[in-house]
């Protein structure tokens, strides 16, 4: 008897140790992928739901099917009461960003090094402004403004986002663009952060 209590205490100590240990590298959420409204709490529980998964999809498994398998989970935990109070809607986009941002990564990669190569020297002066305290709005507006007019140099956000929707031309970026300069931005807030008080 005692003897198979022991076997079972072991057993359990394996199967814990491997459990955590998958938690603990399961990819993050990269958090520019988040939709803007999104808050950290909403992000991990996103990232603990669905973070092996995302590691599937960094090693070739397609949007589809990392998809059909996020969802049941997402919405599990909403409807078992797991989400902390936070809605499907929410957790759901977090969780659609964050694998389709992967799979676009894992298919081309060489593409986001090239922008975010590009965005350092294009978007140079916006990122010291950010790492010396400018807000992120402000920063952003800044950034796409530039990128837009490095496409097109007569281009004015002041004329284009005062007219209907349906009127504006806006050229056409890539979403890898978009993605490094988010990522681009927040991590220099993030030293702006952490730059001790002066």
């Amino acid at each position: 008897m005692k003897k198979t209590r022991t076997f079972i205490t072991l057993i359990l100590t394996a199967a814990l140790s491997v459990s955590m240990t998958a938690k603990a590298s399961a990819a993050q959420i990269p958090r520019e992928t988040a939709p803007l409204n999104a808050t950290e709490e909403q992000i991990i529980i996103v990232e603990n739901l669905i973070g092996d998964i995302l590691d599937e999809v960094q090693n070739g498994l397609g949007y589809a099917e990392a998809e059909n398998k996020a969802e049941p989970r997402v919405y599990k935990a909403v409807i078992t009461g797991q989400a902390n109070g936070n809605g499907y809607a929410i957790l759901s986009d977090i969780m659609k960003n964050a694998i389709l941002n992967a799979r676009d990564m894992y298919l081309r990669p060489e593409i986001y090094q090239e922008a975010e190569d590009r965005l350092k020297i294009l978007l140079a002066d916006t990122i010291a402004d950010v790492e010396n305290g400018l807000d992120l709005f402000t920063a952003t507006k800044q950034a796409h403004t530039k990128i837009y007019q490095s496409i097109n140099p007569a281009f004015d956000s002041e004329v284009q986002f005062s007219i209907d929707t349906c009127y504006r031309d806006i050229p056409a970026i890539d979403m890898a663009v978009y993605n490094r300069t988010r990522k681009l931005l927040d991590d220099d807030h993030e030293v702006y952060i952490q730059k001790p008080a002066e």
